[in-house]
């Protein structure tokens, strides 16, 4: 009968436990790494010609909104309604920038995971 973990490394059919350690704690550091830049990043979404730009960390955090003067009065109901609908298509667009970002930073490191399911994007989604 052939032992099942062999070829894994530590001699007699064995695997090399501290190897496989300081591989997930290298990992483990790259993917902190990578969390701290992207949270030190932002990303705009825009709409509108610039009426509205919103800002996102890498991470997915607002950090601002920013509405052009002059662009939305507000002395309507129809105008309130357009200014929060093209706050949410802003954020829409940052939202999508912050994941192709955080799929850039995070997707080299899913091989390193056992790979992505499906082979293609990260194995995760930012939560928002």
């Amino acid at each position: 009968m052939t032992n099942p973990l062999e070829g894994l490394g530590g001699g007699e059919g064995g695997f090399d436990l501290n190897a496989i350690m300081q591989q997930a704690q290298a990992l483990q550091s790259q993917i902190v790494d990578a969390q701290e830049k992207l949270a030190e990043t932002i990303v705009d979404g825009t709409v509108a010609g610039g009426a509205v730009t919103v800002k996102l960390t890498g991470t997915g955090e607002l950090v601002g909104v920013e509405i052009k003067q002059g662009e939305f009065d507000g002395s309507s109901p129809d105008d309130l309604e357009d200014l929060g609908a093209v706050i949410v298509a802003a954020y829409r667009d940052a939202k999508g920038k912050a994941d192709a970002l955080a799929g850039e930073a995070m997707g080299p490191l899913a091989g390193g995971l056992g790979g992505a399911p499906g082979g293609g994007e990260p194995p995760f989604k930012l939560g928002f």
